[in-house]
C-alpha cells in the first residue's frame, strides 16, 4: 500500500515537471505586462454555464492551450475525412472542434489559467479552422467567389487590427464572436447538406455566410475584432 502511494506521488511529480516544461518552452510567451488587463480575464455568462454543465469532464490538469492545440490538429483530419467521403465523421469532428473554442475559453477564465500563448493563438486557430475547412466547403458547394471574400476579409481584419493597435493583442469583442458563430453555423449547415442532401439547407448556409460577412465588415469598421 505504501509503495502504491509512493508510486502515485512519483507519477504526479513527473507529470507536473512535464507540464512545466511544456508551458515554458511551447505554450507561453509574453504579450501583456502583469497584471493583465481586466477584460482579458472577465468571466462571461457562457463561461459560467459551461463550467456548471461540462467542465466536470475536464480534469484540473487539462489546460486551455491543450484544447486549442487539439482544435488546430483536428483541421487536417476534418479535411481528410471530407475528401474520403466520410461526411458524418467529418461533421462530428468539425462540431467538436468548433465548440472546443468555448471550452478552452471557459477553462482559461474560470480556472485562472489564461496564458499569453492562448490569447494569441486561440483566435488564430479559429480563423484557420474556418478559413481552411470553410474555404474548401464553400468553394466546392456554394461559390469560389464567396470563399475568397470571406477569407480575404479575415486576412484584412487581422492586418488592420495589427496596424491599428501597433501589434497589441486585442481579444475579440461581441461583433467578432457573432461573426465566428455564424461562420461555424454556415459550415455546419454545409456538412448537414452533405449528410441529408436537402438543397434548401445549402441555400440557408449561403444566407448565413452573407450575414457573417456583414458582421465581419462591422468588425473591420470598429476595429474591435481580430
Amino acid at each position: 500500500m505504501e509503495k502504491q502511494k509512493q508510486s502515485n506521488l512519483n507519477l504526479k511529480e513527473v507529470s507536473h515537471k512535464i507540464e512545466e516544461k511544456i508551458d515554458l518552452k511551447l505554450l507561453l510567451f509574453k504579450i501583456f505586462d502583469d497584471p493583465r488587463p481586466e477584460y482579458v480575464a472577465k468571466v462571461t455568462i457562457t463561461d459560467k454555464i459551461i463550467k456548471k454543465t461540462l467542465l466536470w469532464a475536464f480534469p484540473e490538469w487539462v489546460r486551455p492551450n491543450y484544447v486549442t492545440v487539439f482544435r488546430f490538429v483536428s483541421i487536417p483530419f476534418i479535411i481528410w475525412m471530407f475528401l474520403k467521403g466520410q461526411y458524418l465523421y467529418s461533421t462530428i469532428l468539425f462540431v467538436v472542434s468548433a465548440f472546443s473554442d468555448a471550452i478552452d475559453g471557459a477553462i482559461a477564465r474560470t480556472r485562472n489559467k489564461i496564458t499569453d500563448w492562448g490569447i494569441v493563438f486561440d483566435p488564430v486557430t479559429d480563423k484557420l479552422l474556418i478559413g481552411i475547412v470553410g474555404g474548401v466547403l464553400i468553394s466546392k458547394f456554394i461559390s469560389i467567389r464567396l470563399a475568397i471574400i470571406i477569407v480575404s476579409i479575415e486576412i484584412l481584419l487581422m492586418t488592420s487590427a495589427y496596424y491599428r493597435f501597433k501589434g497589441e493583442i486585442v481579444p475579440a469583442k461581441m461583433v467578432g464572436k457573432i461573426k465566428m458563430i455564424l461562420q461555424c453555423i454556415g459550415v455546419g449547415l454545409i456538412f448537414l447538406f452533405l449528410i441529408l442532401g436537402n438543397s434548401a439547407i445549402l441555400g440557408l448556409a449561403t444566407y448565413i455566410f452573407y450575414l457573417a460577412i456583414a458582421f465581419a465588415l462591422l468588425s473591420l469598421l470598429v476595429y474591435r475584432s481580430i
